[in-house]
Formats: structure tokens, sequence, C-alpha cells
């Protein structure tokens, strides 16, 4: 039995890392590149989200002590309860009172509804591009009830809206702020607010002193420094001039030197929530053939993206991120029946040679083709090793790298030929995946694949209550959009992410790199 003076010891323990976090100083990242702008709910990448996810605050966050990202694992932010209706078609949120915008203006529920009515095309805002809109194909509109009350009306129950709302592609934005100057100067209500913006030099973000939740943010500023080449990167993150790499940029053999020469780093190695995949426009000849398209797939050794890339670490899957880390991947077993999954390469590269040689190509007269790809090492490595494997089915490529805003908008308008793709999931569901990649129009549908009877599909999962049944038709859906050559997926990626040991509160997801960047819960010991 504990005396008096052990309880109260035991009382001191227990409140020492409450009490260890300390205030102050400014930590240090390095950036990989000028991001194309400043705007969340503009850009579809992990360059603007990372930065900037810590300007503003969602309805609702995955929780953050969570390894995983998961439906059942959301916590509140801007709402303090939610509520959804009988029938399932109407999710009603409790809005918390006495925020303010980092200009000093109320937060209330019309900033909600303005926000999610831009987003599906009911109010004029000024954006440039809105790739989230394909997430709420069945959102119908939004309705407030007084300052602090705001309701989400679907056409059909969708219980995913919940994790999509939990996203850090989902804060919610000042309704009196324009887009232009939301991609130059943003406004939010988060930890930090923004400072400055050195193109191609820095991004600083300094500490929100009337932010909403007491205490937080623990750091006065984060300043990331651009810095393009990723060796560059890794020497000073090593040397100190660094606290923390940007996310999951530490390839496998990076890895191990930043170990070798710095055995204190704490790195987490995980799914970087990427896949690489082929982009073919199906309406430019010749890739308008079917058979074309065929034959590219057929020419590929996923083992070699697994070995060479990943060291072994990164994972062979289809559309959904592979399990266990991944919620709906297929496993392994059912995998290895879906077609162009074959172990015997050899096989199957001789069968793309048949196909080719019928079209008229040949060793002495091969199809020739740029391959485009985002100026970034993870995709133009990825590049360059596919154009090594197409050779086999008398495919020569030559390769065009296109700096981020470029390679964006050349996509968004179909206007290349064949390109190589790291693409980011921001929520591991099915309704995100599906419908922003493979739906009939989507703006980020980059191949314009377009299958109706498989969408009503996409439609019938999006609606299931029950997990087990729903990622059952997930795995019908997934096989399908593979044997059809929607978007061929070559590898899952992994990699890390290191900080020094005085950099405390960092909190990952094992399937999810675009969620935990708020950085209100990040301190240093120093």
């Amino acid at each position: 039995m504990l005396t008096r003076l052990g309880w109260v010891l035991a009382i001191c323990l227990l409140s020492l890392p409450a009490l260890a976090q300390k205030q102050g100083g400014t930590l240090r990242i390095p950036h990989r590149e000028n991001p194309p702008s400043a705007s969340i709910h503009e850009e579809a990448t992990i360059s603007t989200d990372m930065p900037f996810m810590g300007v503003f605050n969602n309805l609702v966050v995955f929780d953050p002590e969570s390894r995983q990202d998961r439906l059942d694992r959301i916590v509140p932010e801007l709402a303090t309860a939610w509520k959804w209706s009988d029938d399932g078609r109407t999710l009603t949120f409790t809005l918390r009172d006495g925020v303010k915008w980092h200009d000093g203006k109320p937060f209330t529920s019309a900033d909600v509804k303005c926000t999610w009515d831009t987003l599906i095309g009911q109010r004029e805002s000024g954006m440039r591009k809105n790739p989230r809109k394909p997430w709420y194909f069945n959102l119908t509109g939004l309705t407030t009830n007084g300052d602090r009350e705001v309701s989400f009306h679907l056409k059909d129950p969708q219980p995913s809206l919940l994790a999509m709302l939990a996203g850090g592609f989902s804060p919610v934005y000042p309704c009196h702020v324009s887009f232009a100057q939301m991609r130059t100067h943003p406004i939010g209500t988060g930890p930090f607010k923004f400072a400055d913006w050195k193109q191609n030099n820095s991004i600083r973000l300094v500490k929100n002193p009337d932010y909403w939740k007491k205490g937080r943010p623990y750091l006065d500023e984060i300043d990331y420094t651009i810095i393009p080449n990723r060796a560059t990167a890794m020497l000073a993150f090593i040397s100190g001039q660094e606290d923390m790499t940007f996310s999951t940029e530490v390839s496998p053999a990076m890895l191990k030197d930043i170990k070798a020469q710095m055995p204190s780093a704490i790195c987490q190695m995980q799914p970087t929530d990427t896949q690489t995949n082929l982009l073919v426009n199906r309406d430019k000849p010749p890739f308008d053939d079917a058979r074309v398209r065929r034959a590219m797939v057929l020419s590929f050794d996923r083992r070699e993206f697994v070995d060479i890339l990943g060291q072994g670490y990164d994972k062979i899957g289809a559309t959904m991120l592979p399990p266990p880390e991944g919620l709906w991947g297929m496993p392994p077993e059912l995998l290895h029946t879906v077609s162009g999954y074959s172990p015997d390469v050899a096989k199957s590269r001789a069968e793309g040679q048949r196909i080719m040689r019928e079209l008229g190509y040949g060793p002495d007269k091969p199809l020739r083709i740029k391959i485009l790809t985002r100026n970034l090492a993870q995709y133009r490595d990825s590049a360059v090793l596919l154009i090594d494997q197409l050779k086999h089915v008398y495919i020569e490529a030559e390769l065009e790298p296109l700096e981020s805003p470029i390679w964006y908008a050349r996509m968004a308008r179909k206007d290349y030929s064949v390109g190589v793709n790291v693409q980011g999931i921001g929520i591991d569901d099915p309704d995100v995946v599906f419908f922003e990649t493979f739906a009939c129009g989507s703006e980020r549908n980059y191949t314009n694949y377009c299958n109706p009877e498989l969408e009503k599909k996409f439609h019938t999962q999006s609606q299931m209550t029950d997990v087990e049944k729903r990622r059952e038709l997930v795995w019908q859906i997934d096989k399908a959009l593979q044997e059809d050559g929607a978007r061929p997926v070559l590898d899952h990626g992994w990699a890390a992410t290191c900080w020094s040991p005085a950099v405390k509160g960092v909190h990952m997801a094992i399937n999810g790199i675009y969620n935990r960047w708020r950085m209100e819960d990040v301190w240093l010991d120093r």
C-alpha cells in the first residue's frame, strides 16, 4: 500500500509529461520545392498542405493520438459536436464559440457554408482549381441555424463524409477573404499565422497568440527553407541546420546515411500514401487503341520498382493502399488473380511484344514517345525505371520533367500523351480515391477514364455501413479498374520522415501523410 508521500510522488510523476512541454523556439524544416500556392483547397500536393496546414482548422480532425487515420478515430476541432439524421442524409455540427480569424473577424457558420458552397460549385469564388470537388459528389448544399450550427445535406447516405472533413485538405476558409489572397497570404483560425513567403527561398509561420486552444501552440515560429536538392536537404538536417526533414522525403538509402551519421535521429519509415502510376491519355493516338495501352502494362516488372527504388520497403498493390497499413487494399492472394500482376514477367512481356508486332512495331521500328513527369526526384526516378521497362515491348521513351505548377496545369488540361505520376491519396477511403481519380469528368481524372457501369458500383459502396461487405465490393471495383488499365499502379511508396531528439510531439499516421501537420502539439526540448 502506498504511503501519503508515495501517493504525492506518484501524482507528481504522472503529471510530469504535461509539465515538461516547453514554450518557444523555432522549428526549422527544409522544403523540397516552391509550392504552387498557399491555398490548400486549390492544390493537391503535400508541398502546400504541410507548410500551410498549421494556418487553419477543420471542423473535425483525425485523432492525433491514433496511429491510423480511421472513421472511428475522429475528434472535434472547430466543431464541438455532430449528429447524423435518422436517414443518414444530414450531418449537423455545433460550432465552437469565441473563435477568431487571424485578422480579428469572428468565425461563424457562414464561413463553413461559404467554404463548401464554393467546393461544390454553388458559390462564385475566383478559385483557379478545385481538386476536391469530386469528393463532394453527394453533397447538395449546406444550411445554417444561427452562427453556431451548420448542416451538410446529402443526396444519399454517405458515412465517409466525416472522414473527408477530417483530412488536411479540408480546412474552413474565411468567407470575407478572396482566393487570390489565400494563394499568397492565407488567413485562418489555426495555431500559426502566415508571416511571409519568399519565392524559392523560405516560408515562415508565427505563433497565433489568440489561438482558441489555450496553451497552444508551443512553438514561436516554423521556418521552411526551400532546398530542392534532396541530398543538400539531408545534409542540412544531419548538420543540425534543420530540425526535421520534409514529410516522407527520406528514401531508404538516405535513411541508412542519416542513421550512420546521426544515430540519435528519430525516423519513422511508413507508406508515403502515394502510388506511382502510369498516365495514358486515352484520347490521343496511338494510345486511344486499348492494345497499345495493354502492351505498356505488360512491360511492367513491379518487383523492380519495389527492390530498386524502394529497396524492399515499397509494396505492390492496386488502387487502394495495401494492408495492413491501408484499410481497403486487396489482400495478396486476391491481388495475384488480377490480370497484369502475374509474377511471370517474361511471359507478360512476350505477350506485349506480340501485340506491338501486330500493330507494326518491333525492335527496328519502336514506338517513340515522350513521358512527362513532375521535376522531383521521386517522380524522375520512377519515370527512368519505367522507360527502361517499356523498351521490352518496343517503346522508346524520352523523359520530359516539368515544374510543379506546369505539371498540374498540363494534367488538368489533358495536355499530354504519357506521364508518370506519383499520386497522393488525401484520405484512405474508397470514396476519395474512386470519385477523384476515376469518375467520369473529374478534374483529377487525368486519363479521361469513364466507365458508367462501374461508377454505379462507386455509389453503391459509398452508401454501405457494413465495413466488411463494403470492403469486398471495393476489392471487386479495384480489380476491374486494374484490368481495364484505368490508371495502372506500379507500386506504393514507402519513405521516412526524420527529426532530431529535441523535437517532441510529432504524431504521424501510418496510412496518411496529409493530415497531421497542424503542429500545435510540437515543442522543442532545448
